[in-house]
């Protein structure tokens, strides 16, 4: 029978299953906000599984309020860390080796910000400190924290990290801006580091390539409507929901998916691989 845990109003899992897929394993959670979150779903879906989990974000991401509630409900504890900070990176994980009594099985990054969507900057017109911030926070972010979870020897012989991309990686969507360049740079870290970490301690690293979503974040970027509209019509399985993304990394934290590494794997209802749909076709004729 299905499990499905309240706490302080939060629903730890909202379909009838578990699988206990993550039993005895232990990770980390980066960029948890608020419940639109993938994260947030991905954090409660990993303790309904079994897992136990520690979440981090930054300062002023935690300043917000909304993460107590998650932590509340998955009896997690949460370490602040500035991603863009090595020492804040470094401090992380020793905490949670001594929350833990050891390594973690598994690390999620759904991280990501942009100054020059936030205020509006055309591409062309990009400010490139802004630029370099979004860099820096957005890719950037992932070789630091596994440079740091190697230093540190902070993941598990064949431990999982997964890390949140978006198809404007491969193809332009003119108003994702820079996020489009961060995006690709995260996915080639993924492919770099994967092949070292896997070398070194069978850990693997991939990129999850989500439907449009309609998170706090992604609802910054221009036109986001209409992103999640035309994928939805161009999609013969329709856009996958924050649930169902979370559902999917479940698997690639669990023992049912070792051999995967190095992927950018898509979770969008097929919209990747769809040249035109009648529903597109329709609505470009009226």
């Amino acid at each position: 029978m299905g499990l499905v845990g309240f706490i302080n109003g939060i629903t730890l899992k909202n379909y009838n299953m578990t699988y206990n897929l993550l039993k005895g394993k232990k990770g980390i959670i980066f960029g948890a906000l608020d419940e639109k979150s993938i994260a947030w779903k991905v954090a409660q879906h990993c303790v309904s599984e079994g897992a136990e989990i520690v979440l981090s974000n930054a300062p002023i991401a935690l300043r917000m309020g909304e993460i107590n509630k998650l932590a509340d409900a998955c009896k997690a504890p949460i370490f602040a860390a500035d991603v863009t900070n090595s020492e804040d990176i470094d401090k992380l994980f020793i905490q949670t080796k001594e929350h833990f009594g050891g390594g973690v099985d598994f690390v999620l990054h759904s991280i990501g910000m942009s100054p020059n969507v936030r205020k509006s900057i055309h591409y062309t017109e990009s400010n490139y400190d802004f630029m370099h911030k979004t860099m820096d926070i957005s890719a950037m972010s992932l070789h630091r924290i596994l440079q740091a979870a190697m230093k540190h020897d902070v993941i598990n012989e064949w431990g999982s990290v997964v890390a949140l991309t978006y198809i404007a990686a491969q193809r332009v969507f003119p108003d994702y801006n820079d996020m489009a360049d961060a995006k690709a740079l995260l996915e080639g870290i993924t492919r770099s580091f994967g092949y070292h970490y896997g070398v070194k301690k069978r850990v693997r690293i991939n990129t999850v390539s989500q439907s449009p979503t309609r998170t706090t974040a992604g609802s910054g970027v221009k036109g986001f409507d209409g992103f999640i509209s035309y994928a939805e019509k161009m999609s013969p399985l329709g856009n996958a929901t924050a649930d169902q993304c979370a559902d999917y990394v479940v698997s690639l934290f669990s023992d049912l998916t070792r051999m995967v590494t190095m992927q950018n794997l898509f979770h969008d209802g097929g919209f990747s691989f769809t040249g035109v749909t009648p529903e597109v076709i329709e609505q470009m004729e009226k």
